[in-house]
């Protein structure tokens, strides 16, 4: 069942989520040659504290604050210390339980220059979700918006990833729906005032196949591919959709 939040309810998640886009911003600040995801990791926690709990940290056993993917790691892998060095593509991915709320994003970013593909990728990810958010609007389904994703994906030559997804989001981290990043017009429950959900496209360079990392956590290419992904709470308000991991 899809929860519906009251006006209240969405105020709470609108505050965490200007917290925790202003901890990524922090975050931006420090990606360069040289950083580890560990290093980040324990900035984010500090962040976070100062306002809530890390969402991720021990969920079903997750032993860090920030999901980090690097290079051809797709989501959920465990920062390490391992040095960034020029021309990798870092994504991170962060969320905040405040005042009993979750809210959860993401982004990839470039670290120094990188290849024109590799930037085209990010770009295409970037618009993706930009398409999603468009799609989100009261009487439509979730099926629209996977729809829309997966028609850009399409046109751009990327692979989508079909084993990992959006979702609804609130009290807990993950609730329903499960929100594709391909699918059919019109399939799908209807998109409704008071509806909190993330979506989440996740495209690789290569083959969309994915398989879990060594660390237990983690997800990346099948076949050693580049891959992005960005993603941000979207409420459904009586004025449309609201990005609530926006700097406001």
């Amino acid at each position: 069942m899809i929860s519906i939040k009251s006006s209240q309810e969405i105020k709470i998640m609108r505050e965490g989520g200007k917290i925790l886009a202003g901890i990524m911003e922090e975050l931006k600040k420090k990606v360069e040659p040289g950083i580890t995801a560990k290093k980040l990791d324990r900035l984010a926690e500090s962040l976070i504290l100062k306002y809530g709990k890390p969402s991720f940290k021990e969920y079903e056993g997750y032993p860090a604050t920030l999901c980090t993917a690097v290079n051809h790691e797709l989501v959920h892998s465990v920062p390490s210390e391992r040095e960034l060095k020029e021309g990798d593509i870092l994504s991170i991915d962060i969320g905040i339980l405040y005042k009993g709320f979750h809210t959860d994003m993401a982004i990839t970013l470039p670290i120094g220059g990188i290849e024109p593909e590799a930037n085209r990728l990010l770009k295409a990810t970037k618009k993706a979700l930009k398409r999603g958010i468009k799609k989100s609007r009261i009487g439509n389904t979730f099926g629209d918006i996977s729809n829309t994703i997966q028609r850009f994906i399409e046109s751009q030559g990327f692979g989508i990833v079909r084993e990992l997804c959006g979702h609804g989001i609130g009290n807990k981290l993950h609730e329903e729906p499960q929100i594709l990043n391909y699918g059919k017009r019109h399939a799908g429950p209807e998109i409704k005032e008071g509806m909190v959900f993330c979506i989440e496209p996740m495209l690789t360079m290569g083959d969309y196949k994915i398989k879990k990392s060594k660390d237990g956590f983690g997800y990346e290419t099948e076949d050693g591919s580049l891959s992005a992904h960005f993603e941000h709470t979207i409420a459904m308000t009586k004025n449309g959709a609201e990005v609530l991991t926006n700097l406001q």
